[in-house]
């Protein structure tokens, strides 16, 4: 039997034809082929791929060695770049909750460290079993309390109050306030600026008192990705008052995905309700008054005030 192992035949086949193909690639790019005037009339006349073509040519012009022109040993045929199955049924598990794929990302990442996939990795998931598209069955999922208990989650913001809500005065105010993923327990308090020092005192204020009145200790932080909350540059975090604190606390900060303040929802929407019950088309003597009308409206919402988000019960 005739060993094929040291076979050049293969190779040789390969450098004549991409020699004859690259000299030809360069008379069209420098305008002189007589025949074609543009790339894709050359990729279609030799029935050569465009990106096949480009990546060979590319790693010979980088090198200058024709052995650049050979196909390159592939890796292991079980190391494909499409994820296991059982981390596709993970994902497939999420986007059926109405998680977007940022979402996933953060969710998987605790578990699955490096082999988290992309977002766009994620994308392409749900575009392979049909679910880029949200249904009305997955949006009212997204819409249900995914957390099972309490403390799991907070989300955080910070709220503008009307300069004119101290009576005679024009001031900027404002309210920094937690709120409970799954209980709705809500707590807040009033600042005079929102200063990442201002916004990380306020908070623990709230966490203390969260803590101390109710047990509760939060888990996870989900805020918006403004600069009271972290810093613009990541290698900053440790610099950062809020993100130390969190960090002496042992509490995960997550992120709202930019400009999707849905992600958020739940405290925009105590931000909403309190504006309706308390604060529109009202103003207060003095600093003092609203803030102590701002405690007693907090004990009524946690402890009176029947949520639809938990079918009619009070947060507490």
């Amino acid at each position: 039997m005739r060993i094929n192992t040291n076979d050049l035949t293969i190779a040789r086949n390969y450098l004549e034809k991409y020699r004859f193909l690259i000299k030809e690639y360069e008379l069209v790019k420098s305008k002189k082929h007589p025949q074609f005037r543009l790339a894709q009339d050359f990729y279609k006349a030799h029935d050569t791929d465009r990106r096949s073509f480009l990546k060979y040519y590319n790693r010979y012009k980088a090198s200058g060695k024709e052995s650049d022109l050979l196909p390159q040993k592939r890796g292991p045929k079980y190391k494909t770049r499409r994820p296991m199955r059982f981390i596709e049924n993970k994902v497939i598990e999420l986007r059926q909750r109405g998680n977007s794929r940022y979402e996933i990302v953060s969710i998987l990442q605790p578990s699955l460290h490096k082999f988290t996939p992309s977002a766009s990795g994620i994308y392409n998931i749900c575009k392979r079993y049909g679910l880029n598209r949200l249904s009305p069955k997955m949006q009212a999922n997204k819409r249900k309390i995914i957390k099972k208990r309490m403390g799991e989650l907070g989300h955080i913001d910070c709220h503008y109050l009307s300069k004119s809500i101290i009576r005679g005065e024009s001031r900027k105010l404002y309210m920094v306030c937690i709120i409970d993923d799954y209980s709705r327990l809500a707590w807040a308090e009033v600042t005079e600026d929102i200063t990442s020092l201002t916004v990380m005192f306020a908070t623990l204020r709230c966490l203390n008192i969260l803590n101390e009145q109710y047990q509760l200790k939060f888990e996870e932080i989900l805020s918006d990705n403004g600069p009271e909350f972290g810093p613009r540059n990541s290698k900053q975090k440790n610099q950062h008052p809020f993100e130390r604190m969190l960090m002496e606390l042992g509490i995960k900060h997550r992120y709202t995905q930019p400009y999707r303040p849905q992600t958020n929802g739940k405290v925009e929407r105590f931000w909403r309700t309190l504006e309706d019950d308390l604060l529109r088309e009202t103003d207060f003597d003095s600093l003092a008054e609203l803030k102590d009308e701002l405690l007693q409206y907090l004990v009524y919402y946690n402890h009176q005030r029947p949520h639809q988000g938990i079918d009619n019960k009070t947060p507490v």
